[in-house]
């Protein structure tokens, strides 16, 4: 007579073989190299403490660090820069993501800052290019910054990261200028005023800073040089 053996369960066969159920690693490799980021819980954002957040744009889009980008993202920028809980303090424009300094009071003001801020990239996007549809590929990346070495860091990583850009390709630092795509020209901690590549005079796109973090307490790690080239 023939052993008839008992169909096991999905808890039964996880605990027989070690394989199977939720854990690090499961699931279908991203495609990519910068997969989206998905949805997921955003942690608790301390008021006291800036953010650095990262937009990308879907493949296929034309570079962003063109004129005429830059024409329509800094006046709809400038709307957007400072509302009641939430401030964009610093930006640069690389040629298919964007990398923002924000302050906000919380989580949610977090959240509905980046929506307005995000509608109106897509938006620059549309106009510049003339084109339609979808613009960023998945949510915004955020990292709080805690520390003032964070926060020396990321602003020497968000104002200079075309020289990082330019370094990856071509195996040398570039010549030392503001980045006219990003909001160099607002930054008072450099160490050398760097040269600008275009004159004054346009109005601020982007708000004051108002923590310690981002005012002052960043200044104990010294000044950034503009010769820097992040993530040497």
């Amino acid at each position: 007579m023939a052993r008839r053996h008992a169909q096991l369960t999905f808890h039964d066969h996880r605990l027989h073989t070690g394989r199977g159920g939720p854990r690090i690693g499961a699931g279908r490799p991203p495609q990519s190299k910068n997969p989206p980021v998905h949805h997921v819980r955003r942690p608790a954002v301390p008021g006291h403490c800036p953010s650095h957040v990262t937009l990308r744009l879907r493949p296929g889009l034309p570079s962003l660090r063109t004129r005429r980008f830059l024409r329509e993202l800094r006046p709809s920028l400038r709307v957007a820069c400072e509302r009641e809980a939430f401030r964009v303090v610093h930006y640069s424009v690389q040629r298919n993501h964007l990398h923002l300094l924000v302050e906000a009071a919380a989580k949610e003001a977090l959240g509905r800052g980046m929506k307005a801020v995000s509608a109106r990239v897509a938006r620059a996007v549309h106009r510049a290019f003339g084109r339609a549809g979808a613009v960023l590929h998945g949510r915004y990346h955020l990292r709080i910054l805690r520390t003032p070495r964070e926060v020396r860091n990321a602003l020497a990583y968000v104002l200079l990261n075309a020289r990082k850009h330019w370094t990856q390709r071509r195996g040398e630092a570039p010549p030392v200028h503001l980045d006219e795509a990003s909001s160099g020209r607002w930054f008072e901690g450099w160490r050398i005023e760097p040269p600008a590549r275009e004159p004054p005079g346009d109005p601020r796109e982007v708000a004051g800073a108002r923590t310690w973090l981002l005012i002052t307490g960043w200044r104990r790690h010294g000044l950034i040089d503009p010769a820097e080239v992040p993530g040497r």
